[in-house]
Order: C-alpha cells, then sequence, then structure tokens
C-alpha cells in the first residue's frame, strides 16, 4: 500500500493534529458498553500511528493493534512504553491476520475498511473478524457512505498546516469510478523544511471505496454476523444524503 509510505507516515500526526481522537474513542466506547458492558479485550485493525489504540488502552481494555505499514508501526511501538502488559502492535494486512486469539470487540476506524477496494479482500476481512471475536463479541467500523459520496460529489481541496520543524501543503484531487464505487484520492505534498527551506515533493494515491447498506448486509448475512446498529459517525443520527462518514456496529 504505497499510500503509507515513509513520508506520509512521519508527517501522519502533524496532518490530523486536530482530529479529536480523545472524543472519538469516548463515542466508540459508548457504542461497545450498550452491546456488551464487559468488554475487556479490543483488537484494533488498521491502527496505523496507535492513537486510537493507546485512548483504548488508557480506558481499561487490553489492546493489539496492527497494521499493514511498518513506518508507521515504528510510532505506535513508542506508545507501548509503561504499558507493554496491556498494549502491543503487531505487523499484519487485514486479510493475512491469524493471532492465536479471540478479542471481545474488534475495531477498524478512520475509514480503514474503505480501504478494501476489491469485494474478495472486503469479503476477507469480515471474515477475518469473524475469526478474531468471542460469541458475543463486537465489531465497530466506519467507512464512506455511498448516498452522500453520490450526493455531495468529491472535491478538490487544499490543506496547509505546520509545526516548528515543517510546513505542509496537501492538494487532494478527487476522480470517481462509478462502476466500481472507488473515489481515487490524488494527494500531492509539498513538505517544506522550516529551517533551511528546502522542499520536498510527494504524490500518493488513496483508492476510498463508498459502501450501500445493501452490500454490507449481504456480507454480514453471508459470513454469520448480526448488524445491530447504524449512525452517522460521531453522532445517534440514522444515517442519510448528507452522512459521508458512517458506522456500523456488528454482533458475531
Amino acid at each position: 500500500m504505497k499510500q503509507f509510505g515513509s513520508l506520509y507516515s512521519q508527517y501522519y500526526d502533524l496532518l490530523y493534529e486536530n482530529k479529536n481522537y480523545i472524543a472519538e474513542v469516548d463515542y466508540v466506547d459508548n457504542l461497545i458498553k450498550s452491546i456488551k458492558t464487559d468488554a475487556k479485550s479490543l483488537l484494533d485493525m488498521g491502527c496505523g500511528t496507535g492513537k486510537h489504540a493507546e485512548l483504548f488502552c488508557d480506558k481499561g481494555y487490553t489492546v493489539q493493534g496492527i497494521d499493514i505499514s511498518t513506518e508507521m508501526l515504528k510510532i505506535a511501538q513508542k506508545r507501548q512504553i509503561g504499558k507493554e502488559d496491556r498494549l502491543s502492535f503487531s505487523h499484519s494486512s487485514i486479510q493475512d491476520l491469524k493471532l492465536d486469539k479471540k478479542f471481545d470487540v474488534i475495531v477498524s476506524l478512520f475509514h480503514v475498511m474503505s480501504y478494501q477496494n476489491s469485494n474478495d479482500d472486503l469479503i476477507k476481512a469480515f471474515e477475518v473478524v469473524k475469526e478474531h471475536l468471542k460469541e458475543g463479541g463486537v465489531f465497530v467500523f466506519d467507512f464512506w457512505y455511498g448516498p452522500a459520496v453520490l450526493t455531495d460529489l468529491p472535491a478538490t481541496r487544499i490543506k496547509r498546516f505546520q509545526n516548528d520543524n515543517i510546513k505542509v501543503t496537501r492538494i487532494a484531487e478527487p476522480s470517481l469510478d462509478v462502476q466500481k464505487n472507488i473515489v481515487d484520492v490524488n494527494y500531492h505534498l509539498f513538505l517544506e523544511n522550516r529551517k533551511n527551506g528546502d522542499i520536498v515533493q510527494m504524490k500518493e494515491l488513496h483508492k476510498m471505496r463508498y459502501f450501500f447498506d445493501t452490500e454490507l448486509e449481504l456480507i454480514c448475512k453471508e459470513v454469520g454476523l448480526l448488524v445491530v446498529n447504524k449512525f452517522e459517525w460521531m453522532s445517534k443520527k440514522k444515517p442519510d444524503f448528507s452522512s459521508w462518514n458512517v458506522v456500523w456496529v456488528i454482533k458475531k
């Protein structure tokens, strides 16, 4: 997955420094506890740099995070210090994951499931979830919601941010493939060293699949998972044409 190269992981936390990870973990924790009040163990699939995983650990969960990016895992593993008995990280793709244990909860946040572009990868991801959940376990994941994507079409966006060492300009140019339900998001980044003025450019392609209720319901039925709740992300509102980001709560 080239979109998670070393430069991207190096500046990942800076890119999303305004993202309210604490509020997101509180929200997901409430979704979990509404179904399973005694949940203790948690698997974070696609954990990235480990911010969500660390905060779940702080809430009392024993957490294992997995990610396909070794660069991001290097950052995540620094969060283990002082929490080695409750927080761990390992390298794997979702489809290849084979852990010798099951969990009360599996989460896959920040659109990780939308990176599962093919039907084969998506179905395998749900099968892996089922294999790693205890009976009565809960799976929480968010994704790009098709009805909203096609109502409010993706547009070019520019984001600028900086810290003491670097200034970043990120241009996101989307292209829609309506046959495959995928948005190709072409990122062009300009990274300026604030100490010496050097500028590095890099390009990345993020292929983001948007989903519809019926296809995900069909997969859950075929795999043997029960859909419990569907909400607009960070709310208790039912998804509609304005809900670009949607979260589902699934039970084994």
